[in-house]
C-alpha cells in the first residue's frame, strides 16, 4: 500500500468508512441468516471489534492481511447459507438449542421452542454456532484493522488522523442509514464493500476473483426471491411473505400470520366478545400496540371500533399488512397507522393535556425476534413490560378503560409476573384466561397456549366479566372456525353434535415468588432471575473470551508488542457509556433504528467536539478531566430514568443529552489527549479496541445489576486507566 501523507489520509477517511459500514451489514446480514444469532448479534459487533484491533495491532507484520478479507467474507457468509440450509432442510434431524429448550428455562427466546431437543436430533448448542461465526468475522476484520494502523502510523498529527476515523465512521453511519430507509436488499450493502476493499488491498490480477466472491454472496443474499416467499428487507428484519399462506416470517423465524377474521374465529376478539356480554358497550377508542399485518385492527373495527390507533415499529410488515390483509384493516378510515415505538407512543398519549385517551389498550402479541441494536441485550419490546411502561398504559386510559395483553407466554412464571405488575399497577386483580382452558397457572408451568390477561384502573370495570362468568361457570369456542360466528363464537355451553368445543374461563394464577418484577432499569420480563444464565449467555461469553485470546495469539505480534493498559481499559470503559446511552435514548425516545443512528452519530459528533477542544486547548493534566468524567457518570448512575420521564419534551431532550453525551465528551478528550502523544498509534488503538470487546462483554452485567449501575463498573475501568497510566510514568 503506498503510505505518502495525502495517500494515507485518504486511505483512513475509507477504511473507517469501510470498517463501520461493513460492521453495520454483518450485523444485520448474519443475524439474518444464521438462525438464532438475531438473539446474539453483539457477537457480530465483538468480533469486528476484535478483529479491528488484532489488526491495527499486526500493521508492522509483512503480510498483507487485507488480500484475504474477501475470500474471508465469502466463506463466511456461504457457511452461513449453508447453516440456514442445513436448518430448514433437515428440520426432523437438527437442532440449535439455545439452552432455552428445557422444561423451566431461566431465560425465554420466542421461536427458539420449536423445536425441541430430542435424543434423535442432532443438537447443536449456539455458543458454538456463535463462536465458529464469531471467529471467522474476527480473522476477516483483521485485514481491514491492518490497513488502518498502517494508515494512523503514516499520519504524524495523531489527534487530526483520528478526526478523520470519526469523519470516515460517521459517513459509514449515514450510508447505512440511508440504505436502511430504503429498505434495499443486500446486493446494495456489498457494492461499496466489494469497491472499497479492492482499492484499498491494491489487488491486480486477483480483482476479478475477489470481485466475483463478493457477487457470489451478493446473490445468494437474493436466493428467496426464487423461492414462493416475497423477501424484503426491513430496517429491522429479513421479511418473508408467503402470499398462499398470508404468513410472515422474520429472520427465518415464523412471526405472524394474516387471515381474515371470519376464518380465524373469534380469538382476536375475545376482550371485545367478553366486554359486550357482560353487558359493555363496544370500546370506541381502542390503542393497538403491536399492530402487525393488522389482524387486531380488523378485530377492533369488526366489534364496532369507532377510531384505532395502529402502533407498529415496522414499516415493511405494515406495508404487507396494507397491501395483501385480506380485511384491509388499514384502508378503513377509522384507522390511523403509526411507525413508531410502542413504549414511545403510549408515553407521548399519556402526557397531562394530550387528547389522546382509550377505551381499550392492546399488547398484541408482542415479541420481537431481534435486538433493538448491536450494543445491546436489549429486545425491541423489552421496555414494553415494565412498571413505568404499565403506569403510562394506566394514564393513556379512560376512567372506565381496559388494558389487555396476550400472548403465547411459555412460562407460569412470565403470566405470575405480569399478573402481580398489573395487580401492583393498576389496583386490581387481572383476569387472566387460557385458550384452551388451564385451571391454574403456577411458575414451575409451561404455559403453551395463548393467554390474556385483562385489567382495568376501575376495578369495578371488569366485575360484570367477572360475573358472566360467575352465573353461566365458562363459556366454550369451537376448535372449528366454521363452527363460530365471529362475534357470536364464545357459547354459555357447547351445543349439541359434532365439533370440538374448548372452555373458556379465568385461571387462578399464583403469585409466590413474584416479588422480582422488571423497571425500566431492568427491563427484563423474559429472564427469571437477576443473574447471567450460564446457558447460554455464560458459555457464549467463555467461549468468545477463550476465541479472542487465540487470535491474539496467532495474528498479532505479542512478543514484540506491548499493549496499553491505559487505553485498553479506556475502550472498555467507552463501551458501556455507548451502551448507557443507547439505552437511555431508546427508553426516551424509542427503540426504533432511526433512534439507534441518531445517537451513534451523536456519540461521534460529541468525539469530533472533544478532538477540536484538545487540538485547540491542548490539555497536559487529565487527572481534572478524570474527575470530570466520573462526576458526570455518578450522575448518570444516581439519577433515576423516572426523572427524566417526568419531563417536558423539551427538558427531556436537554437534560438527557447533557447526561449521556457529556461523560462522551470528557472521555473523548482523555483518549484524544493521550492518543496524541502516542509513539506507536496503531499498537494504541488497537488496544483501545480490543478494550472494547471486554466492554461489550462486560454489558451482560446489567442482567444482574441493571443498567444504571453498569455505569459503577465503566467507573472502574476509567480509575483503573487512570492507574495504569501513573504506572507507567512511575
Amino acid at each position: 500500500m503506498n503510505t505518502t501523507a495525502g495517500r494515507a489520509r485518504l486511505d483512513l477517511f475509507l477504511i473507517s468508512f469501510l470498517i463501520l459500514f461493513f460492521e453495520l451489514a454483518a450485523i444485520r446480514w448474519f443475524g439474518a441468516t444464521v438462525v438464532f444469532l438475531t438473539f446474539f448479534t453483539n457477537i457480530v459487533l465483538l468480533a469486528c471489534f476484535l478483529g479491528m484491533s488484532v489488526g491495527l495491532m499486526a500493521a508492522g507484520r509483512r503480510q498483507n492481511f487485507i488480500r484475504a478479507v474477501l475470500p474471508l467474507t465469502a466463506l463466511t457468509a456461504t457457511l452461513a447459507l449453508a447453516t440456514l440450509g442445513l436448518y430448514e432442510q433437515w428440520a426432523a434431524k437438527v437442532t440449535i438449542d439455545l439452552g432455552s429448550q428445557q422444561a423451566s428455562p431461566r431465560l425465554i427466546y420466542f421461536g427458539a421452542e420449536y423445536r425441541p431437543a430430542d435424543p434423535s436430533r442432532w443438537v447443536i448448542p449456539i455458543w458454538a454456532v456463535g463462536g465458529v461465526f464469531f471467529a471467522l468475522i474476527a480473522i476477516t476484520f483483521v485485514g481491514l484493522g491492518q490497513a488502518m494502523g498502517r494508515a494512523f502510523d503514516a499520519i504524524a498529527d495523531r489527534v487530526a488522523a483520528y478526526t478523520l476515523d470519526v469523519c470516515g465512521s460517521l459517513c459509514g453511519i449515514a450510508a447505512f442509514a440511508a440504505i436502511s430507509y430504503l429498505e434495499l436488499p443486500p446486493i446494495a450493502w456489498f457494492i461499496p464493500l466489494v469497491a472499497l476493499t479492492l482499492y484499498l488491498a491494491d489487488w491486480r490480477r486477483p480483482q476479478l476473483f475477489a470481485a466475483g466472491c463478493v457477487l457470489v454472496i451478493a446473490g445468494f443474499s437474493s436466493l428467496g426471491m426464487l423461492e414462493k416467499a416475497q423477501i424484503s428487507w426491513s430496517p429491522y428484519y429479513k421479511v418473508a411473505y408467503q402470499p398462499a399462506t398470508g404468513s410472515i416470517v422474520t429472520n427465518n423465524i415464523a412471526h405472524q400470520s394474516m387471515q381474515a377474521i371470519s376464518a380465524t374465529g373469534p380469538a382476536y376478539l375475545m376482550p371485545h366478545v367478553m366486554n359486550r356480554d357482560a353487558g359493555g358497550k363496544p370500546f370506541g377508542d381502542v390503542l393497538i400496540i403491536g399492530a402487525g399485518s393488522g389482524n387486531d385492527v380488523a378485530a377492533a373495527l369488526r366489534a364496532g371500533a369507532r377510531h384505532v390507533d395502529a402502533v407498529e415499529i415496522d414499516p415493511r410488515i405494515r406495508e404487507i399488512g396494507r397491501e395483501a390483509h385480506p380485511d384491509k384493516p388499514y384502508a378503513d378510515p377509522r384507522v390511523s397507522a403509526h411507525i413508531d415505538d410502542g413504549r414511545s407512543f403510549v408515553r407521548r398519549s399519556s402526557i397531562a393535556g394530550s387528547e389522546r385517551r382509550y377505551d381499550l389498550v392492546v399488547y398484541a402479541l408482542v415479541d420481537s425476534l431481534v435486538l433493538h441494536s448491536g450494543y445491546s441485550s436489549l429486545r425491541l419490546e423489552n421496555f414494553l413490560f415494565t412498571r413505568e411502561a404499565f403506569e403510562d398504559v394506566k394514564k393513556t386510559l379512560k376512567p372506565d378503560g381496559v388494558f389487555v395483553m396476550y400472548n403465547f407466554y411459555r412460562q407460569g412464571w412470565v403470566v405470575g409476573r405480569l399478573a402481580a405488575m398489573a395487580e401492583q399497577v393498576f389496583g386490581s386483580k387481572p383476569i387472566v384466561i387460557s385458550a384452551p382452558y388451564q385451571e391454574n397457572i403456577r411458575p414451575q408451568d409451561r404455559v403453551e397456549q395463548i393467554t390474556f390477561l385483562m385489567v382495568a384502573p376501575d376495578a369495578a370495570r371488569l366485575q360484570g366479566i367477572r360475573a358472566a362468568f360467575g352465573r353461566q361457570g365458562n363459556l366454550w369456542l369451537s376448535a372449528d372456525p366454521k363452527a363460530n360466528d365471529a362475534m357470536n363464537g364464545f357459547r354459555p355451553r357447547p351445543p349439541d353434535g359434532g365439533g370440538q368445543w374448548a372452555r373458556i374461563a379465568p385461571a387462578l394464577v399464583e403469585l409466590t415468588g413474584q416479588e422480582l418484577l422488571p423497571s425500566d432499569d431492568w427491563p427484563q420480563l423474559y429472564l427469571r432471575d437477576k443473574a447471567i444464565p450460564w446457558a447460554p449467555i455464560g458459555q457464549g461469553m467463555l467461549t468468545i473470551a477463550l476465541l479472542s485470546i487465540a487470535i491474539v495469539l496467532l495474528f498479532a505480534p505479542v512478543r514484540r508488542v506491548r499493549p496499553n493498559a491505559q487505553m485498553f481499559f479506556l475502550g472498555a470503559g467507552f463501551m458501556l457509556l455507548e451502551t448507557k446511552g443507547v439505552v437511555h435514548m431508546a427508553l426516551l425516545f424509542g427503540s426504533t433504528w432511526v433512534v439507534n443512528s441518531v445517537v451513534f452519530a451523536a456519540i461521534l459528533l460529541m468525539i469530533l467536539v472533544a478532538n477540536l477542544y484538545v487540538l485547540k486547548v491542548t490539555p497536559r493534566r487529565l487527572l481534572p478531566y478524570y474527575a470530570l468524567l466520573v462526576a458526570a457518570l455518578l450522575v448518570n448512575a444516581l439519577v433515576p430514568m423516572s426523572v427524566f420521564l417526568s419531563l417536558a419534551p423539551w427538558m427531556r431532550i436537554v437534560a438527557s443529552c447533557t447526561v449521556v453525551f457529556l461523560p462522551i465528551f470528557f472521555a473523548g478528550v482523555i483518549f484524544a489527549a493521550v492518543f496524541r502523544d502516542s509513539r506507536q498509534p496503531d499498537v494504541d488503538f488497537g488496544s483501545n479496541v480490543a478494550g472494547i470487546v471486554l466492554g461489550g462483554l462486560s454489558e451482560q452485567l446489567s442482567l444482574v445489576v441493571g443498567f444504571n449501575y453498569l455505569i459503577f463498573v465503566a467507573i472502574g475501568y476509567y480509575l483503573l486507566s487512570l492507574l495504569t497510566s501513573r504506572m507507567a510514568k512511575s
